[in-house]
């Protein structure tokens, strides 16, 4: 049996956002659709007012709202290191679309920086944290 394989063409933007450990892989197709993260609505996997007004940000500086919508995979890190890796990636992917237009206005608001700040790493001989020293007895 022999698989058949489709032709697909290419009607989006992609663009990978990252956040501490967390990186979402984003698709931005032009139109009206639904925005899914992991095949959920996005709603509903990032609930709450402030995670809603945090996605929507970059559409709302460029004044594309309703003109696009995206699809992500998101793996790694929490519900808050993942929201910041789709908004990046959306950010990234708004600046590939027109760069003239949207990339002065979202590397001003910050969307465009990749945030260093991670998880800093466990030394040896600090009794299981990163920069606690082991307590020395008195004498």
């Amino acid at each position: 049996m022999e698989k058949k394989k489709t032709k697909q063409t290419k009607d989006f933007t992609y663009a990978v956002g990252r956040r501490r450990e967390a990186v979402a892989r984003i698709r931005l197709y032009p139109g009206k659709g639904q925005n899914l993260v992991n095949e959920q609505p996005m709603s509903d996997y990032f609930s709450g007012e402030i995670a809603r007004i945090a996605y929507t940000q970059p559409f709302k500086l460029t004044d594309t709202e309703g003109q696009y919508f995206i699809t992500v995979r998101v793996v790694g890190g929490g519900k808050k290191g993942q929201l910041g890796a789709v908004i990046h990636g959306l950010s990234r992917a708004l600046a590939e679309i027109e760069e003239k237009k949207h990339r002065p206005i979202l590397k001003k608001e910050g969307f465009l920086t990749r945030d260093p700040r991670t998880r800093e790493r466990r030394k040896v001989g600090t009794g299981g944290k990163a920069r606690r020293k082991k307590q020395s007895p008195k004498r």
